[in-house]
């Protein structure tokens, strides 16, 4: 090779040595640049694998069903193939990094020796250079020295003057020729030395280049059998797809799913054998409504016809249509005394009951009177008939099912009233119990009365009153007032004023909806109901209501610095009324004043009840507690009002009072921050520390559906985060996600969210990030609510906390 270097270094200021020094040291940085970018093409390779890998076993969770199913297996095959080709490379990538750092560390120590090596170089190029500086110090002093000289020849100076110059002139002229010699004595020497060096310069540069294409070659032949080998799971794929014909696969769904290859056999006309049906047939009758001996003979459609009709025996009718028993001995009725439950002699007979009434044998007969007419009235009313499950015939059951689905057809709009009721089924407001129904008896009815039992979805509904049984006016049911269903349209006559819309008695787990407080609430879509009770509202009955406590916190992180941190936590607490409610108060013109209680209010700044509403109770205060009234005659007229915008609402939210809890800076953050940026022309770093905070909870509770907004700019080309995030290139944003956050998660809630960003219009701005979370069951203030005084109950009490703007910043 040609002594490039030898020729192209020298100069006049001979610093050809100091660039070749250097650039052997780039040969180093160099090699290391190599071995990073290999390091990155075997992460990607490695990622790449993972995928494919997760790939393959999300295919064995598609659907197996069908003829398609086996193909599912070919691409779970290939593209484990796949997955295990790309994880191949990513060992030999490995291996190759191991190589290229074992020759960096060749190369430094050879830098070691070399600088050894020429150190008499440099020696010789500082003597080169000092000399050269030298010499032309000492031409200038001659020259300047003869001109000296001659100008005092020439303007006629004194013979002392003038020999004096030319003393000076001499000594200048023989140091001159002093370093010219010595610069010839050093130039020899730099030039021997300085091309000996160049090219051992060189034949570094020439053996750092072959190692490193040898590096590269290694690469690029690794890759190219890795492509070579995923070349052939790919025509193996395709061959395995050729093999696998639309034949091969109905054959194979056949086979694994078939039910049979043997078909039905032929099936002849056969005659009826007329004797043995008549034989087989037994007349079966049906028992309609009404008492034994006085059984109207229906036809029955489902008895078999036959041919030869006269061969049946047929029971005898009388005039009227009604069957006549044939006599049975008494061995007959012995033989059916104790027969089986599998017998129809239970259906096609009616049971009979003897009844034989005997006259009273008194001690004292003088003392027997009979009893009156109102006394056989009032033992007649009090007899009860529970409902027993009878047999109805077809025709009794079609005679029957308009009605009967009329009656479902009710239950069920009731019924689905009542699932939309949330708030109503929190807490029952009545008892199912005979005491409670007693309670809401008859109104009107000043004797006693049979108990009355209380209407369900489940009740039986007993079969239409028949045509020929006379039907009672209403003007002898005017002194009981019939029960309506909760919810449902009141049952009115012209006789009795319609009742006050019953309260449901039910219990469950639903919530409450903060969001749409001082308004009527929508349809919760969240609680389980039992269903309510029918029974009316009693004076001695308590009202259900409920209360939510929703805090909000918002804090600004700065930095890594917790001096900084600004937290600001506010709260409001709601009173939901159920819909039933409003009757009450309006139809009671004086109702029981509803007052409660905040409890725990020690961390409270300031507490801002509603003045159009709520008024402070201050003789029942102190620092720890604060009692509050409601004003019910502006309830009510505010409950009509939401009532008139959403008459279909179940519940009514309002808003009774609003409070700001005392914060003590970062320790008052359920949920720590810090952040780091790292901001270059190319790429940015990001990374957000978090840590869960038990301390600034009365009872820690869990941190759910934890959301953390990074806002990047810069033009955002590549992300790689670790969680993975999701990268919304609209918005230019990064999104974290993250279940629950607690005591209970790995490292007791504390981790980082690390990401990188590849930029096309570099450098970002670090921006502000914004974090999002909320918490059920707790509240960070510690406060509690309780109901003093009679008349009402706290059917539900739900406490949460929420982020308002929680947000960081580095």
């Amino acid at each position: 090779m040609m002594a490039y270097f030898v020729e192209s270094f020298w100069g006049e200021r001979n610093n050809g040595f100091d660039v070749l020094y250097h650039n052997m040291k780039h040969g180093h940085l160099s090699t290391k640049d190599l071995a990073d970018f290999i390091r990155e093409r075997a992460t990607i390779e490695e990622a790449y694998s993972r995928s494919m890998t997760k790939l393959a076993k999300s295919a064995s969770n598609y659907t197996q069903l069908g003829t398609f199913a086996p193909v599912w297996d070919v691409f779970k095959t290939s593209t484990e193939k796949l997955a295990s080709c790309h994880l191949d490379l990513v060992r030999r990538l490995q291996e190759l990094i191991k190589e290229v750092h074992k020759y960096g560390d060749e190369q430094i120590k050879a830098y070691k020796k070399t600088k050894e090596d020429v150190s008499g170089t440099l020696e010789a190029v500082q003597n080169i250079q000092s000399i050269t500086q030298a010499l032309q110090k000492s031409k200038e002093n001659y020259n300047a020295k003869c001109v000296e000289q001659e100008r005092l020849k020439k303007e006629g100076a004194t013979q002392r003057e003038v020999d004096k110059a030319a003393v000076k002139s001499k000594k200048a002229t023989d140091t001159y020729k002093l370093y010219v010699e010595k610069y010839a004595a050093f130039k020899s020497d730099f030039e021997q030395k300085m091309t000996e060096t160049a090219q051992k310069f060189q034949d570094i540069e020439e053996t750092h280049l072959l190692r490193m294409k040898e590096i590269i070659e290694a690469l690029s032949n690794t890759i190219k059998e890795i492509h070579l080998q995923i070349g052939e799971v790919h025509e193996e794929f395709s061959n395995n797809m050729t093999n696998t014909t639309v034949e091969s696969l109905i054959q194979k769904f056949a086979e694994s799913k078939g039910t049979g290859k043997e078909r039905p056999g032929p099936i002849e006309f056969e005659e009826c054998n007329t004797s043995s049906a008549v034989e087989g047939i037994k007349p079966r009758k049906r028992k309609p409504f009404g008492l034994s001996g006085i059984m109207k003979k229906e036809k029955d459609m489902e008895s078999v016809e036959c041919p030869d009709a006269d061969s049946v025996n047929i029971p005898d009718v009388d005039d009227e249509g009604y069957s006549i028993k044939p006599e049975a001995t008494q061995d007959t009725k012995e033989n059916h005394f104790y027969t089986s439950s599998d017998s129809d002699s239970e259906d096609d007979e009616p049971r009979r009951f003897h009844v034989e009434i005997k006259p009273v044998q008194p001690s004292n007969s003088s003392q027997y009177t009979m009893p009156s007419l109102d006394e056989l009235k009032v033992s007649i009313g009090n007899i009860t008939l529970s409902p027993a499950i009878s047999r109805h015939s077809p025709a009794q059951m079609n005679q029957n099912s308009s009605s009967e689905e009329l009656t479902k057809s009710k239950l069920s709009a009731s019924t689905n009233e009542k699932g939309n009721s949330d708030l109503l089924a929190w807490d029952p407001l009545f008892s199912s119990s005979i005491e409670s129904s007693s309670s809401a008896s008859l109104a009107s009815s000043s004797s006693s009365a049979r108990p009355t039992t209380p209407l369900s979805v489940s009740t039986i509904v007993p079969p239409p009153r028949p045509a020929s049984r006379p039907k009672l006016s209403t003007g002898k049911l005017s002194g009981i007032n019939e029960i309506p269903r909760p919810f449902s349209p009141p049952l009115t006559s012209n006789s009795s004023p319609p009742p006050a819309a019953p309260l449901a008695r039910a219990e469950s787990i639903s919530s409450i909806s903060s969001s749409a407080s001082l308004s009527a609430a929508n349809t919760p879509t969240v609680g389980v109901s039992r269903g309510p009770s029918p029974v009316s509202l009693g004076n001695q009955d308590t009202l259900p209501v409920a209360v939510a406590l929703t805090e909000s916190v918002n804090a600004y992180f700065k930095g890594a610095d917790p001096t900084k941190c600004i937290v600001k936590i506010t709260g409001d607490m709601t009173v939901s009324f159920p819909s039933g409610i409003i009757k009450v108060f309006t139809s009671n013109p004086s109702p029981a004043v509803l007052c409660f209680r905040v409890k725990n209010t020690s961390k409270l700044e300031q507490i801002l009840p509603n003045a159009q509403l709520v008024y402070s109770d201050q003789s029942h205060s102190d620092s720890i507690t604060k009692d509050f009234w409601m004003n019910m005659q502006a309830i009510t007229v505010y409950l009509k009002k939401l009532s008139e915008q959403n008459p279909s609402a179940s519940y009514y939210n309002v808003d009774v009072l609003k409070y700001q809890v005392s914060s003590n800076g970062i320790q008052s953050t359920p949920l720590n921050l810090a952040t780091y940026w790292k901001c270059n022309a190319s790429t940015t770093d990001v990374r957000v520390d978090y840590k869960y905070n038990p301390e600034s909870m009365t009872v820690p509770s869990m941190l759910s559906n934890v959301q953390v907004v990074v806002p990047v700019d810069g033009g955002v080309t590549n992300m790689q985060s670790l969680p993975p995030a999701k990268w919304n290139a609209d918005q230019m944003k990064a999104y974290w996600k993250i279940s629950s956050i607690s005591e209970k998660s790995e490292n007791g809630g504390s981790g980082s969210l690390r990401a990188k960003f590849e930029l096309s219009e570099g450098p970002s701005k670090p921006a502000t990030l914004a974090v999002q979370f909320i918490s059920e069951g707790s509240t960070l203030s510690g406060v509690d609510v309780e109901l003093v005084g009679t008349g009402y109950r706290l059917s539900l009490l739900k406490k949460r906390f929420a982020t308002g703007r929680y947000m960081a910043d580095c």
